[in-house]
């Protein structure tokens, strides 16, 4: 496997990184993704309220951005039993409504992603993001690191139930989810499913316009790249999918 000699810097470090990181994000997504209401209220004051949070992944020798991630802390969760059926959302909700002094003391770190410039698969800088991540975690004396782990591979099982599908192994015994063997092959244990991570609604025309697909009736539809059906109401002209990603967490101490 190729590798590529990086360099972590911290958007604390390079503010004028921000448009570069972004732009790297945007470009990894679906449309429909950046449909989410509350993560595009919050998204961009990440950078503005926890830059030594965000960082992004630099070749050495280009200086070209090859990947990025976002990351917050907040307060320690008791134990992990008491994690919350929401992820992204749920992150945001806790950093930006709550008390911005429990933001900024908190002693974990919360991960929200980590994009890899897809032109650049095979160089191992999947695993490069996940240890930035962590070492930022450590610098910044955070206890463990949680992820709301959105499997990579569950699209191409979107009528398996996520509880089956986080079950799935390899020969080795470790997860059969390519993203969620990155988080374990660093020392990631996985806690469970978080139901509602995101939540995002449309009426049924922006749907359409997302997607690139008709609609013509109500029910359950499987579409490219969502890891469950959406859920059509033409009654309604509503549109919803909730997706489900999956709570791992790497111990920081």
């Amino acid at each position: 496997m190729e590798t590529t000699a990086t360099t972590i810097i911290t958007l604390a470090e390079r503010p004028d990184l921000v448009d570069a990181a972004q732009y790297l994000a945007d470009a990894a997504w679906p449309e429909f993704m950046m449909h989410d209401r509350l993560v595009n209220r919050y998204w961009m004051r990440l950078y503005e309220e926890f830059p030594e949070y965000q960082f992004v992944l630099m070749d050495d020798q280009s200086e070209r951005v090859l990947a990025m991630g976002n990351t917050v802390p907040l307060a320690c969760a008791d134990d992990v039993s008491s994690l919350p059926d929401g992820g992204v959302d749920w992150i945001l909700t806790e950093a930006f409504e709550k008390s911005t002094a429990s933001a900024h003391d908190g002693h974990c770190q919360f991960a929200l992603q980590i994009v890899v410039d897809p032109g650049l698969r095979g160089r191992a800088l999947s695993g490069a993001a996940v240890r930035a991540m962590i070492a930022i975690g450590k610098q910044q004396d955070c206890a463990s690191l949680y992820a709301p782990v959105r499997p990579n591979q569950k699209h191409l099982y979107p009528l398996t139930p996520m509880e089956r599908y986080i079950e799935w192994t390899n020969d080795d015994g470790l997860p059969f989810d390519a993203w969620m063997r990155v988080h374990a092959r660093l020392g990631a244990r996985t806690l469970g499913v978080c139901h509602e991570s995101m939540r995002i609604e449309g009426t049924v025309g922006q749907w359409e316009d997302w997607i690139g697909m008709r609609l013509p009736d109500s029910g359950e539809y499987v579409i490219p790249l969502a890891l469950v059906p959406i859920r059509i109401d033409r009654h309604r002209d509503e549109g919803l999918y909730i997706e489900p990603n999956v709570w791992m967490q790497h111990s920081l101490d």
